[in-house]
Parts: structure tokens; C-alpha cells; sequence
């Protein structure tokens, strides 16, 4: 066998004995920082992908299992960070449609900038998102279709679709007993 064999030998071997020695202790500590089974185990993936990928740099002995446990932290850190994000933005998100809708077509429709907000945040994320790409940045079926990486035909359907659920629940909003609003007409969704 060559050198550069047994160093991956040799390497798998370290990889596999540090795996069995502290998987346990490093799913427990993910799992308490979590509470999830399904984000614990894909944080532990990562741990264990990172020890393989830098595995000269991991520490022997009872360091490899501290120097883990320190690429477990940054890799909760860096999950809390994205949450943070995508959490900030949906809000900053929110905000914008309210306001976008409020100056203009709740205004023509009698439909409440709320309730076209609130309607869109029943929908399912891709719904959602067809929608704002249709409605907000104006782009054109084919265009959504490169945004997203389906055919164009494919996101012509989906967004007929995510129309009629759109509508749907702002008919259900604005004729709810007790709502607020009378039932108006429906609002154009479709491309000018």
C-alpha cells in the first residue's frame, strides 16, 4: 500500500473511531439546543462532514470530541442566524405588502390591505411566492420559470392555480360572519 493509502486508511479508521466515541454525547448536546429530532440529526451530519473533510486538523485524543463539540456550536449558530434572516425578512416582507397593497389595489377593490396579507400568508410558500413574482416584480410566466427552474408551461398552471386559492381566501376573509368587509369584487391577479 502507498503512503497516500495508508493515510486514508488511517484516516477512515480515526474517522470511525471518533464517530462511535462521541456521537452520542454530540446528538444529545444538538438535541437539547434544538428540540428536534430531524434538525439535531442534520446538524450531526454536518458535524461529522466537516471532521471528515478537515480530518488532519481534528485534535487527537479527548480534544477531538471538544473540537466537535466547537463545530456543533458554530453550526447552531450559524441555523439560528439563517432563522433570524428568513424570520426578518418575512416580516419586512409582510410590511411591504401591506403598504404596497394599501396604496393601490385595496384601494380600487374594497378588499383591506390586511386581509390580502393575511390571505397570502394562508397560502403555501410556493403559492406565495408565484404570486409575488407574478403580482410584485411584474415578471412574466417564462420569466418565474427561470426564476425558479420549472418550465414555463409548468409555472402557467401553478399560478392559475395559486390565483384561485388566493381568491378563495379572500372571498372566505371578506364574507366571514362578524368580518369587517362586504363582500367586494374580486381583485385582478391576472397579468396585464
Amino acid at each position: 500500500m502507498t503512503r497516500a493509502g495508508q493515510g486514508q486508511a488511517s484516516d477512515h479508521d480515526r474517522f470511525e473511531t471518533i464517530y462511535r466515541e462521541t456521537r452520542q454525547s454530540l446528538l444529545a448536546y444538538l438535541m437539547r439546543r434544538t428540540g428536534s429530532t430531524d434538525d439535531a440529526a442534520d446538524l450531526l451530519s454536518e458535524v461529522y462532514l466537516v471532521a471528515w473533510r478537515r480530518m488532519r486538523h481534528v485534535p487527537a485524543d479527548e480534544g477531538a470530541r471538544l473540537w466537535l463539540f466547537g463545530v456543533a456550536r458554530r453550526l447552531l449558530a450559524n441555523q439560528r442566524r439563517r432563522a433570524r434572516t428568513a424570520a426578518d425578512l418575512a416580516v419586512a416582507l409582510e410590511r411591504s405588502l401591506v403598504s404596497h397593497e394599501s396604496q393601490e389595489s385595496s384601494v380600487q377593490s374594497g378588499i383591506a390591505a390586511g386581509d390580502v396579507a393575511a390571505a397570502l400568508r394562508e397560502l403555501a410558500p410556493a403559492d406565495r411566492e408565484l404570486l409575488m413574482l407574478s403580482g410584485w416584480e411584474g415578471l412574466t410566466p417564462a420569466e418565474i420559470g427561470i426564476v425558479v427552474g420549472r418550465p414555463a408551461p409548468l409555472v402557467r398552471v401553478r399560478l392559475h392555480r395559486a390565483r384561485a386559492r388566493l381568491r378563495a381566501k379572500l372571498d372566505e376573509r371578506v364574507s366571514a360572519p362578524g368580518g369587517e368587509h362586504p363582500v367586494a369584487p374580486r381583485p385582478s391577479l391576472e397579468q396585464p
